[in-house]
């Protein structure tokens, strides 16, 4: 493979119908995807030697439109993986870091953030990023209104703004679960990313597809708007 991307973004679709399909709880598809598709792919981006990887796992839509009983077993099944992922997280070498309006997040559930990006964030593997309680048009209100006080506002100061910043924009860009949009994941960052929209759902999506879906990205040429 020639030179391996810098970043590899996944927007997460499909677990809730993935359950469905199965005659089990909704729940059950996030759960099997913490416990046996995360780290999958994590470990096969750092064999491919992909710096970053992205996931999309909450947006503010989800935060907003689905009922109380669902996020508070979403937020319980990321309190206890990211408490329990901790040691993995050192054993793999791996640093985690979040981006979204964490702070509209529980504050328990805030708490265990700060402790997991703390305790990892010299780690070199690989940094992961979860998008939680993310949107595009939310992270662009957030970063304007950290730049109302100045006259001209730079792309690099807007770049600085983002919760993104310092990290590469997504040479990739995966949704799994059969819908071809974006749905506002990324808008500032993906102006030049490549796209690769799959019929899988995000629980069946496994190292071999991503590793599929480099390999035709390396084969593309990209113009960057030339």
């Amino acid at each position: 493979m020639d030179k391996p991307p810098q970043h590899v973004a996944i927007i997460c679709d499909g677990n809730r119908r993935w359950a469905r399909a199965k005659g089990l709880p909704e729940d059950t598809g996030h759960k099997y995807s913490a416990e046996h598709v995360f780290f999958e792919l994590v470990e096969k981006a750092a064999r491919m030697s992909i710096p970053y990887i992205t996931f999309w796992v909450l947006s503010t839509e989800n935060e907003r439109k689905r009922s109380e009983r669902e996020m508070a077993i979403l937020f319980q099944l990321m309190k206890l993986h990211f408490s329990k992922d901790v040691s993995k997280l050192q054993e793999k070498d791996v640093k985690l870091t979040f981006i979204g309006n964490i702070e509209e997040l529980p504050n328990d559930l805030r708490k265990i953030i700060t402790k997991v990006e703390e305790e990892s964030k010299d780690n070199k593997a690989i940094t992961v990023i979860l998008a939680l309680n993310y949107g595009g048009r939310d992270e662009i209100i957030r970063a304007v209104n950290t730049h109302t006080s100045k006259e001209k506002v730079t792309e690099a100061d807007f770049d600085s703004a983002l919760d993104t910043a310092g990290t590469p924009d997504p040479d990739i860009i995966i949704r799994t679960g059969g819908e071809h949009r974006l749905s506002g994941f990324l808008p500032w960052q993906s102006v030049y990313s490549e796209l690769f929209f799959t019929d899988t759902l995000f629980p069946d999506f496994k190292d071999s597809e991503l590793e599929k879906i480099v390999t035709e990205f390396s084969s593309r040429e990209r113009r960057f708007g030339k």
